[in-house]
């Protein structure tokens, strides 16, 4: 009796290919600007950032309502200079952010594409292995039959 690997396992070395990071790749695509971009999507939506701005407003508005007079720099209650400088970080921030976001999900999709490879990969071994050791179950039982005889 010869033993001899199932074609599917032979098969299955042949097609072998190490398991490749997609973080590294992606990272490795980026360029100095779009690698900016996706900082600032991680550091703004923060709460750290959250508070970075609410202090600055409440300080803002506190030295301007509760300073004296001479030394206010942005008169109450229209806070002209303050809506100016918000309204351009805003209108900064907001390209920039959806840049960071389109950059982030194209990354996620390269992952999940990773996954799905990674997955179906391990699906064909599983089967694979599977069918080995029924083969391996039905040789046992046939030297078992012979040793029982």
């Amino acid at each position: 009796m010869e033993l001899r690997q199932p074609l599917a396992l032979a098969e299955l070395k042949r097609a072998r290919k190490p398991v490749r990071n997609v973080n590294i790749e992606h990272r490795g695509r980026l360029t100095k600007l779009e690698r900016f971009a996706v900082w600032i999507t991680g550091h703004i939506g923060t709460m750290g950032f959250f508070l970075l701005i609410f202090l600055w407003t409440v300080l803002w508005f506190g030295w301007n309502v509760l300073a004296p007079a001479e030394l206010t720099f942005d008169p109450y209650p229209a806070f002209v200079l303050w809506l100016f400088i918000s309204n351009m970080i805003q209108l900064l921030l907001m390209p920039l952010l959806l840049i960071g976001q389109n950059l982030q999900g194209k990354h996620a999709e390269a992952r999940a594409e990773a996954d799905y490879e990674v997955n179906t990969k391990a699906e064909r071994e599983i089967g694979t292995i599977l069918e080995h050791l029924e083969n391996q179950n039905e040789l046992v039982q046939t030297i078992l039959k012979k040793l029982e005889k």
